[in-house]
């Protein structure tokens, strides 16, 4: 026989475990659901502290920030932890002269992750559009390098967020994506895999996964609507809606080390408001769980 606060105890322990069991089962590969706030950035504009709390209501439980607002680094580590959030990773810009400035935001958002989300325009000038060059490229890998470098000085880690521009030949056949893959030091630099831009494309990030184990520790899950025959612009999707299939993505992703994934959903959005498209994409990686393996 046990006694009565045994029983209790016992009891209480049971439901915690059946709740985070639920709650873990309920994600691709156990981990919290994120999302990356420039997807529901009018919302936060307008209402950044109730945004936050809203995103928590869906389900989401860690974000990657992208900017502040009016507000410090301080000030928006202040909202997400009320919200009961974790700020993960962070996109910022990146001063040559002064990368502590990224870096000291980083450490006030409780961030590990410290990301380039435009580094190729950033080493070519604000006006630099088109795919990249060799050029491009190589002055990419000594920024990302360097980047890296003050990251790791600083307790962060530095990862390499792609559009749409890397995957082209700069020679040889040679993607500029994969080269960054290569040139850079696998110590200082990892990569964000946004998979909506890799699939739009053409590439299929599963190989990436398989064939770069250690190296992509995020991932941003997009979807884009199927592209119509002569047309370049990509129209976003809510997830499960549009052209990438996410379940090989996650199967591949999981073996290959991901620590974090952050829904992220490009405009327009005309069939919904952006929050409720992140409601929709939490729904969908919800369902998702109970098909990966």
């Amino acid at each position: 026989m046990i006694s009565r606060r045994e029983f209790l105890i016992r009891s209480s322990l049971a439901v915690a475990a059946a709740s985070f069991t639920r709650m873990t089962s309920a994600n691709p590969l156990g981990k919290p659901i994120g999302i990356q706030l420039y997807t529901v950035n009018d919302a936060m504009e307008a209402d950044p502290a109730g945004t936050l709390k809203k995103l928590r209501e869906i389900g989401y439980g860690e974000v990657e920030t992208a900017g502040f607002g009016k507000l410090s680094a301080q000030q928006f580590r202040k909202l997400i932890d009320d919200a009961g959030l974790v700020c993960a990773s962070a996109h910022l810009s990146f001063d040559p002269d002064n990368l502590n400035r990224a870096f000291d935001d980083a450490k006030a958002l409780g961030a590990n992750y410290v990301v380039s989300s435009m580094l190729p325009n950033d080493v070519a000038g604000p006006h630099a559009k088109g795919p990249m060059t060799l050029e491009q490229t190589q002055r990419t890998i000594e920024r990302a390098n360097k980047i890296g470098e003050g990251a790791r000085k600083a307790g962060l880690q530095y990862a390499y967020h792609n559009h749409a521009i890397e995957f082209v030949d700069v020679g040889n056949g040679v993607l500029a994506y994969d080269m960054l893959l290569e040139k850079t030091d696998p110590s200082l630099v990892k990569f964000e895999i946004d998979c909506g831009w890799m699939v739009f494309a053409g590439k299929d990030p599963v190989n990436y996964f398989k064939r770069h184990p250690n190296r992509i520790p995020l991932i941003h899950v997009k979807d884009f609507e199927k592209r119509i025959a002569n047309d370049a612009d990509m129209r976003g999707a809510e997830l499960g809606t549009g052209v990438v299939d996410y379940r090989p993505i996650f199967n591949a992703a999981g073996p290959a080390g991901l620590q974090h994934y952050f829904v992220e959903q490009e405009g327009p959005f005309s069939r919904m408001s952006r929050m409720e498209a992140a409601s929709v994409d939490f729904s969908y990686l919800q369902k998702l769980a109970h098909r990966v393996r």
